[in-house]
């Protein structure tokens, strides 16, 4: 069921009570024109559109302040930056505070220390990771750090279209906020930098099979088991992470498709249930959501693939309960919502496919 994003109520009840809101971030092309936000009935599954928050170019990834506050956006664009925001939590629409350049461009992620105080963003066409500060007000100050990622041993990488150069792709802090992780598909490398002492220290390099293109990455509720989604060869690969040293120490790789899948995928997003027992990955190609069981030691037990009922699955985001899935599909133009079975772990589509122009994250506020 196909449901216009005009439409003021998308199979939502309003007796069920207010549940949370989230923000999409999209490439800001017709018919998208930038930040959106709905509300999710938790009861039901269904969606209220709340239109659209803020208007901006190609707010691809979008991150929030701890307090819940502050929405900060990328703008992947030639000339990288980042737009600064405040929330109003009773209209969930945003006002723009300032913008601050990433020195680099294309940045395509980005997220915020646990403390609130600055905010790191990586460059994916430069293949760089810039620290920048935010005040007490929300709003960002002037680049602060800056590493610039080398080329590819011998030049380029195994996949020379895609690993000619450095192509940083992701930022995750550890939960202390000692650490932070950047995954470069370029490189086939997973970068961890000491943030706590105001720059960027590269503390240790990990090593991912050659031309596997690592793009995303997740930490476990506990901090000591991380995992990563590779683009070119569809996989995660697990790691023991050493919340002392920011140590990665890889332990598993696992296919994220199926064993009798034909064709060409990309591998996406990945995220960790806030239970701790499942993980999930999106695939572009195969437009499915992997599905994992998270065992003894973090490993993963694969137990299939769910259909997200559109073209091109970017993001997807799980809402604080762990009850429910919303998935972004980037050339269908539209967002689908699943409901996840506390037990197994599997999704079950609810039917309420909504238009929105070329989404790609999906956010759920604090």
């Amino acid at each position: 069921m196909l449901i216009p994003l005009l439409s003021l109520l998308l199979a939502f009840d309003p007796a069920s009570g207010s549940g949370p809101v989230f923000f999409v971030g999209t490439y800001s092309k017709a018919p998208s024109e930038g930040i959106y936000a709905f509300r999710l009935d938790a009861k039901s599954g269904g969606l209220q559109a709340l239109g659209l928050a803020a208007k901006v170019s190609n707010p691809s990834f979008v991150a929030f302040h701890p307090n819940g506050n502050f929405l900060y956006a990328v703008n992947e664009n030639n000339q990288g930056s980042v737009t600064a925001f405040s929330i109003n939590r009773q209209t969930s629409k945003l006002t723009e505070l300032n913008t601050a350049s990433t020195k680099g461009s294309g940045p395509c992620h980005l997220a915020v220390d646990p403390g609130g105080r600055f905010l790191i963003a990586v460059n994916y066409s430069s293949g760089s990771v810039t620290r920048i500060p935010i005040d007490a007000e929300g709003r960002l100050g002037e680049p602060s750090a800056f590493d610039q990622h080398g080329k590819p041993a011998g030049g380029a990488g195994t996949d020379p279209k895609r690993q000619e150069g450095p192509h940083a792709h992701c930022v995750n802090f550890s939960p202390d906020g000692k650490f932070a992780m950047v995954a470069d598909l370029g490189l086939d490398e997973v970068i961890t930098y000491k943030v706590d002492g105001g720059g960027l220290v590269n503390v240790q390099t990990a090593h991912v099979a050659p031309g596997s293109g690592p793009r995303h990455f997740a930490l476990s509720p506990s901090g000591k088991v991380a995992y990563v989604v590779t683009e070119l060869k569809s996989t995660v690969v697990v790691f023991d992470f050493n919340p002392q040293t920011g140590a990665l120490k890889e332990k598993q790789t696992i296919s994220a498709l199926p064993s009798d899948f034909k064709g060409t995928s990309y591998g996406a997003e990945i995220a960790v249930h806030p239970s701790g027992r499942f993980l999930y990955t999106s695939n572009r190609g195969s437009n499915s959501i992997a599905m994992f069981a998270i065992e003894n030691g973090g490993k993963l037990k694969f137990l299939g693939i769910e259909s997200t009922r559109g073209d091109w699955p970017r993001n997807f985001g799980i809402d604080p309960t762990g009850h429910w899935m919303i998935a972004a599909n980037q050339n269908s133009n539209t967002i689908a919502v699943f409901q996840i079975d506390q037990k197994s772990g599997k999704l079950k589509p609810v039917g309420n496919t909504v238009q929105v122009g070329s989404p790609v994250d999906i956010e759920f506020l604090p």
